[in-house]
């Protein structure tokens, strides 16, 4: 059965624990990383402990990916999502794999800082998967195996300077703003009958209670096992490591349609990127400062619940 766990610090003191119903277990031991978190439990262990409790509002939540493991992303990987940035999903046959700096990976009740001069700063849900297991060489991942490669599942907000991004052409630098990557609040561990439900879970993302982005994981184009396995024949995935795999639909950015896209192909480079803006500028969706973010991912049943995600919005100091 799935177990969520926690990544948090009490009494000055960093741990982690087994949660349940807002009840936190801490677990035995010192684990510095993700890593030495994942290689010294076993959920089948985690599940059997009953010691001493503490209550969730108790602590102060950390992030249950830690800096030192890859955070790679994959792109246009929901349909409706393609559809909406302009891309034919009927054509489009490649994975678009790019990584964000570990340095943006803030607990999940962080404050998003909106740096100073970036105007159309958006939201992505995007469920997280945990990786168990070093990968160094070509594998081949399928739904029978998945369970041998990941390890649970988290909440990310894959938040993003759109005029910086897009422009310039320049997924990490646009993406990889200091707090521009809150993982959790939980990990879930997965055992391997659990792993059907990810393909099954419902994403929903608020903004200040208002509903902007609502899909399921069934709707992705690129599923993990097809990813890992393409991945792994690119480079090395370690334990710990996060795999984020697309946002759905729902998102505050604009992209012309395919026929304006064209058209704006045959202006000059600054005009062409003067209406993009002015365009941009036009919509209200754009995170402001005070702005709520609140996401949250669970199957419909309730077995699995990737907890919820709440991100005020700030303005970097002058």
């Amino acid at each position: 059965m799935a177990l969520n766990v926690l990544h948090f610090k009490h009494q000055g003191r960093a741990q982690w624990g087994v949660v349940r119903q807002g009840i936190v277990t801490p677990i035995p031991g010192e684990f510095h990383t993700t890593a030495e978190f994942l290689r010294a439990n076993r959920i089948e262990t985690l599940a059997s402990l009953n010691d001493p409790t503490l209550h969730e509002a108790e602590v102060e939540l950390l992030s249950p990916v830690t800096r030192n493991q890859q955070f790679v992303c994959q792109g246009a990987n929901y349909r409706q999502h393609m559809i909406e940035s302009g891309v034919n999903p009927d054509a489009k046959n490649f994975n678009m794999i790019f990584t964000k700096a570990t340095s943006c990976i803030v607990p999940a009740d962080s404050e998003l800082i909106r740096p100073r001069g970036v105007r159309f700063l958006d939201y992505e849900i995007e469920l997280g998967l945990v990786l168990s297991r070093d990968i160094t060489s070509r594998q081949s991942v399928s739904d029978a195996n998945l369970h041998e490669y990941v390890a649970g599942a988290v909440i990310v907000n894959d938040y993003s300077a759109r005029d910086v991004q897009i422009p310039q052409m320049q997924f990490y630098k646009g993406k990889s703003f200091r707090t521009f990557g809150p993982v959790g609040p939980y990990l879930c561990l997965l055992e391997k009958q659990d792993f059907p439900l990810l393909r099954s879970l419902e994403l929903v993302l608020k903004v200040n209670g208002e509903v902007r982005q609502s899909d399921s994981t069934r709707n992705l184009v690129f599923g993990p096992p097809v990813t890992l396995s393409e991945l792994s024949g690119i480079q090395d995935l370690h334990s710990g490591d996060l795999l984020s795999t697309g946002t759905p639909s729902g998102c505050a950015l604009s992209i012309p349609s395919p026929a304006k896209q064209k058209i704006g192909a045959l202006l000059p480079e600054r005009k062409k990127w003067e209406i993009f803006m002015k365009v941009q500028a036009g919509r209200s969706q754009y995170l402001k400062a005070g702005d709520v973010v609140e996401s949250r991912i669970a199957s419909a049943d309730g077995r699995i619940d990737l907890g919820v995600q709440r991100n005020r919005v700030v303005d970097e100091p002058a």
